[in-house]
């Protein structure tokens, strides 16, 4: 498979950027992605310290007041085009992202429960985890999707899942979970690329 290249979006730990900016530098791997940019839109947060050791090149794009999604999103993709990167990531980015047409279908997310239960505006993070705890669900997991305009709607690549424990707490579940996403993500990213080929 042709190398291909990805821009991750993030806003917080940056645990996904590492993860795939390693898989994609060893020798090892069967990933054939580059990570050619890292984009936070806050500053100051650990994904860029992980971009900084991982040697990806990294951006912090701040949204400014009275600013429209799509100002925003326009500012944002300038910066991937000039990357040339062949889609985005979204790991953990925590804003409404509006996606140029020259994009559309090539903006994948990871969310952290199996859509689509516990997806939509407000459901990320440990809010995801409460609310599987708090419903009594027997399985959870983790879903690879592409991004349309609604939060959490766009179609499914791939899913992950593992048992809640009768035990369980929302640190507990979420490590568990977060497991079987670093596996989820880059299988469904290169699952997308081998299907644009």
């Amino acid at each position: 498979m042709t190398r291909a290249s990805i821009a991750v979006l993030v806003s917080g730990t940056g645990r996904h950027l590492e993860n795939l900016a390693e898989l994609s530098k060893s020798p090892e791997s069967d990933f054939p992605v580059d990570v050619v940019l890292a984009v936070s839109n806050r500053p100051g947060v650990q994904a860029l310290e992980r971009a900084a050791r991982c040697e990806v090149p990294s951006l912090v794009i701040e949204p400014v007041a009275g600013e429209t999604d799509q100002a925003y999103g326009e500012r944002l993709f300038n910066a991937v085009r000039e990357s040339g990167a062949d889609a985005v990531v979204l790991a953990g980015f925590l804003k409404k992202l509006w996606i140029p047409e020259d994009y559309a279908g090539r903006v994948i997310n990871i969310h952290p429960s199996l859509l689509p239960a516990f997806g939509g505006k407000g459901f990320y993070g440990s809010r995801v985890h409460r609310a599987v705890l708090e419903r009594g669900v027997q399985v959870t997991g983790c879903t690879v999707h592409l991004v349309d305009e609604v939060y959490d709607n766009g179609p499914i690549i791939l899913q992950r899942w593992c048992a809640v424990e009768p035990d369980d707490t929302v640190e507990s579940l979420a490590k568990r979970v977060f497991e079987e996403e670093r596996l989820a993500l880059p299988m469904g990213i290169k699952s997308f690329l081998a299907a644009r080929k």
